[in-house]
């Protein structure tokens, strides 16, 4: 084992007291072994309001108040190199502060002690798109809160402008809090000498920005996050190329089917129902559909509920829920 990766399950065992990822609030799986090579940790697994989303006082969210295993944050994924002690967040999401304290135990402590102020607290951060679950976070960074010192963002040139130029965004850049890093969409962008960052176009509300999935490549295995599109028959990739690709996707699974917002045109917030995705994949092979990871629930969908026939029909399916809190070694697979 090398000596970052040694000096990364050592800070684990400071802060756990075993070398196994830490017991957090609403975690979906049994805690496990850290890998000494690449991997990633399910930092949260909601669609961009959270589990229980503010307001609701519905089944689907009341339980979530009262028992904190059935929180959920918002989506966000943690990739760690322990080879070179580095790691890289996908998204700053509005729960960032508490995203970031769930990211400690997986911190290279090396770098924290050679650093004075407020160094940044990733290699980088890369941002899918411009809507509030996926770039809301960067505003703890500024002086009111963190006051990073040049921390790194990785977005399109489209989202780099919106930053750069719109208010409170613009600030954080002037201030030098944050670096940005322009990838085009369908580029790539050797984030560290073993870990490769490829920005894949998607058809999402584009509003504001352009929105990517990230396909992040080390010389172990690989990962795709992407937790937003509007359907899968409107992209012009071929999904199951995508995820045969990588070893773990985890996919965009907002809503289970479209009636869960009544009075509301559904249309105004496109993506691919979860019923929809098992249609997609019902004609893979199991070891495909072993690779999908659902993410970025909202809170109206029944897959919160372990119990539900929803989450039994996509257990059925062999396809998995993110586990949020989870550790997922990234491990090449047979194509």
């Amino acid at each position: 084992m090398s000596r970052s990766a040694s000096a990364a399950l050592l800070a684990l065992a400071l802060v756990s007291g075993c070398q196994e990822s830490p017991s957090v609030p609403g975690s979906l799986t049994a805690s496990q072994p850290v890998p000494d090579t690449p991997y990633a940790v399910v930092l949260g697994t909601a669609q961009d309001g959270g589990l229980p989303q503010l307001g609701c006082r519905k089944d689907c969210c009341e339980p979530a108040r009262t028992d904190p295993e059935r929180r959920r944050l918002v989506s966000s994924v943690l990739v760690v190199d322990p080879v070179e002690g580095r790691r890289w967040l996908l998204d700053a999401t509005p729960d960032l502060p508490e995203q970031v304290e769930r990211a400690r135990p997986y911190e290279d402590p090396r770098e924290r002690a050679a650093s004075s102020g407020r160094p940044p607290l990733f290699d980088a951060i890369l941002l899918t798109h411009a809507h509030m679950g996926h770039c809301l976070g960067l505003l703890h960074l500024g002086r009111e809160a963190y006051g990073a010192e040049g921390q790194r963002v990785v977005c399109t040139p489209r989202m780099a402008r919106l930053l750069r130029e719109e208010a409170p965004w613009s600030l954080l850049i002037e201030a030098g809090h944050v670096e940005l890093v322009e990838v085009e969409p369908g580029a790539s962008l050797q984030l560290s000498p073993r870990v490769r960052a490829e920005a894949l176009p998607v058809p999402h509300r584009a509003e504001f920005s352009d929105t990517v999935g990230w396909r992040i490549t080390t010389p172990e295995g690989s990962l795709l996050h992407l937790p937003d599109i509007d359907k899968w028959d409107r992209w012009e990739l071929d999904l199951r190329e995508v995820v045969r690709s990588v070893d773990v996707a985890p996919l965009d699974a907002t809503f289970y089917g479209g009636d869960e917002l009544p009075g509301r045109d559904i249309r105004e917030v496109p993506h691919p129902f979860v019923v929809e995705t098992l249609e997609t994949t019902a004609s893979w092979t199991p070891e495909e559909r072993a690779r999908i990871q659902l993410i970025h629930l909202n809170h109206t969908n029944p897959l919160h509920q372990a119990d539900s026939e929803a989450a039994a029909r996509v257990r059925a399916a062999g396809i998995q829920l993110a586990p949020e809190g989870g550790v997922v070694p990234l491990r090449a697979r047979s194509q």
